[in-house]
């Protein structure tokens, strides 16, 4: 009698949710590396073994609709917004430029500087690097903000 319920249960609550089943392979391939797929195609040609299979079990898609009282933007608080964000961007553009021209300066500097123990121009690179990586990194940001700033004017 229990047992009967208990298969019944499982039969509702196994029609409620999705069941999906997932078989892992470890395979080599031509050189002998170890490969790992999901993917039933992907073992095709391969030395394969199934590695572990799982049940994925997930609650159903339910149709999902906003409130009748859900808050709506009005184009004077839209508009509102944008100002806002554009006058926070152009803020950051400045900060960035600024930032910008430290990082510039701060290379410009160390390029004339050149200390006894680089006798070799590979060393010279290799102190310079960390601040030609700053410099192309803060450009990288101005380009970002420019571009965001006229995506926002559209």
């Amino acid at each position: 009698m229990h047992r009967a319920w208990a298969v019944g249960f499982l039969l509702v609550c196994g029609a409620a949710y999705a069941q999906q089943s997932t078989e892992i392979y470890r395979c080599l391939d031509a050189d002998g590396r170890r490969h790992y797929t999901n993917s039933k195609k992907e073992t095709a040609g391969m030395k394969c073994e199934l590695v572990t299979t799982q049940i994925n079990v997930a609650p159903p898609q339910q149709a999902r609709t906003p409130p009748q009282n859900f808050p709506r933007e009005t184009p004077r608080q839209s508009a509102s917004a944008r100002e806002r964000q554009r006058e926070i961007l152009e803020r950051e553009l400045v900060a960035e430029q600024k930032a910008l021209e430290q990082a510039r300066s701060a290379l410009a500097e160390q390029e004339s500087v050149r200390s006894g123990d680089e006798r070799n121009y590979a060393r010279v690179l290799e102190r310079l690097q960390p601040y030609k990586d700053t410099v192309q990194n803060h450009e990288k940001n101005v380009q970002a903000l420019q571009r965001e700033l006229a995506n926002l004017k559209q």
